[in-house]
């Protein structure tokens, strides 16, 4: 089957077998590796981009579902620019959001359409927001101190020395 999807705004055509996922055709076929799989069941966020705009689990779409649609992936948050971070990724990086970073690509593709609707979230919102992505590394303070700071507030304050003995 012949599929026809504009990745990160660059059209890609190719044969591919109709139970292909999507986050295979995203990272064998197109390249793009930012987009994690980690369940492979829809739970732990990882392998989320957008759908027109929208997020979704690219785990749990086929590639033929998505002809003549458009695919954001984190790798197109920048616009392809190495030297100018998307302002999520900044404030993620400002605010020491990510350690591991296996969960990252996903958590940020969850929030990109959630901020575009919620500019101005609460902590709870936040919370609720991520809720779907699993990260095993942070304890989501720093993740959601970084979504604060995307959104304008003061960056977190860092945190006090350890005392020598």
């Amino acid at each position: 089957m012949t599929l026809v999807v504009t990745v990160n705004g660059v059209p890609h055509e190719r044969a591919v077998e109709p139970r292909l996922l999507l986050s295979d055709f995203l990272r064998h076929e197109v390249g793009l590796t930012g987009t994690h799989v980690g369940c492979e069941h829809g739970v732990c966020g990882a392998c989320t981009v957008l759908l027109d705009g929208e997020a979704v689990r690219s785990c749990l779409v086929f590639a033929v579902q998505v002809g003549g649609r458009e695919i954001d992936t984190v790798e197109g948050l920048a616009n392809g620019s190495r030297e100018e971070l998307h302002p999520l990724q900044a404030a993620f990086r400002d605010a020491h959001g990510l350690q591991c970073g296996f969960c990252t690509p996903g958590i940020l593709m969850t929030l990109v359409p959630f901020l575009r609707d919620h500019p101005d979230p609460d902590e709870r919102q936040i919370r609720e927001a991520i809720s779907g992505n699993l990260c095993r590394c942070t304890g989501y303070q720093n993740i959601v101190a970084a979504v604060r700071l995307a959104c304008g507030a003061p960056a977190p304050a860092p945190a006090p020395a350890s005392p020598r003995a």
